[in-house]
């Protein structure tokens, strides 16, 4: 089979990659703006250019049975500059490969797009009711998705929670700090929480890429469970051999750190991970369910939530990162 892939220097995107060069009868292909980073030195094909380069993209999708999307803004200071990377640029791909004969396509969105759950994980019927402005890009895009699909194409969007793994760099601020003993908590130990280990997801877009429906078909892909911040924080103290100290955090706090990142960032030329959108967020409750995905592509979830966090901070610890 040959892929192509967006975003495969990436967090999810080079897991993806590592499974796809696993099998010797795939042939893949990866869209590289730059350096390598977690692609240096596997047996991939690097396609010079970004998601912008219609020269780049037409030759990466050439004779590809395979699109695999995963390359994203997830975050910045602005809508527009979300809505040229994950809206814009996503469209520039999908009808490139449209022009290139490419029939199956895989998208990564989010659960942002979708919005935070009330009482009850949001399913793919609820209506796109995003918070963020990284939300509403992705919000966008599914919406451009389904405008300019073809009768003949067969277009996946996965939508994962939040997503922990080897090679991860946002939540792993949350465990840098659990390794010095303290768990911080937004909203109380009892406020629920989908997350998903980065192999899992892989399997995810796996199981999409052989899926032959017509047309646009949505799925979130998760845990089985929810989790609440309790069972996150014992599974991440076992892992560390640590008994971890609750630390509240009152959600009307957040919202001022993430003002004060922001500000700070500024001076120094940079957008914090930590900003005013990701704080709005962090206050909500994110859960979301995968009887679809389950039911229909016959996922399951591998890593618990144990064994996903006792591997990702092994790997932290074996690369020095904790």
């Amino acid at each position: 089979m040959k892929v192509f892939v967006t975003g495969g220097t990436g967090f999810i995107g080079s897991h993806l990659v590592d499974a796809l060069i696993n099998n010797p009868d795939n042939e893949v292909r990866c869209l590289v703006r730059s350096e390598l980073k977690w692609l240096d030195k596997k047996n991939i094909t690097a396609v010079k250019g970004d998601l912008h380069d219609l020269p780049a993209l037409k030759k990466g999708l050439e004779g590809a049975d395979v699109l695999f999307h995963l390359a994203a803004l997830v975050k910045a200071p602005r809508p527009d500059i979300f809505h040229r990377v994950n809206v814009e640029a996503t469209e520039n791909i999908i009808r490139t490969a449209q022009k290139a004969g490419v029939k199956k396509m895989v998208i990564l969105s989010s659960l942002a797009a979708v919005g935070p759950s009330f009482e009850r994980p949001v399913n793919e019927n609820d209506p796109l009711m995003p918070v963020s402005m990284y939300g509403e890009s992705k919000k966008e895009m599914e919406e451009m998705i389904e405008r300019i699909a073809g009768p003949d194409d067969s277009i996946t969007i996965l939508r994962p929670p939040a997503v922990f793994g080897p090679r991860e760099e946002q939540i792993y601020s949350f465990f840098k700090i659990a390794s010095r003993g303290i768990c911080p908590v937004v909203g109380g130990s009892e406020t629920r929480i989908s997350m998903v280990h980065v192999n899992d997801v892989v399997q995810g877009l796996l199981l999409a890429s052989v899926e032959n429906k017509k047309g646009v078909v949505k799925y979130f892909v998760s845990s089985e469970k929810v989790y609440t911040w309790k069972e996150i924080k014992d599974a991440t103290g076992k892992a560390l051999g640590k008994k971890l100290v609750t630390l509240p955090v009152p959600p009307g706090i957040v919202g001022y750190v993430g003002t004060i990142m922001e500000t700070v960032g500024s001076f120094f030329g940079q957008y914090p991970i930590m900003n005013k959108d990701k704080a709005k967020e962090m206050t909500m409750e994110w859960t979301c369910s995968i009887d679809k995905i389950k039911d229909e592509l016959g996922y399951q979830q591998i890593f618990s939530l144990e064994d996903g966090i006792a591997d990702t901070i092994n790997w932290y610890k074996k690369h020095n990162w904790l």
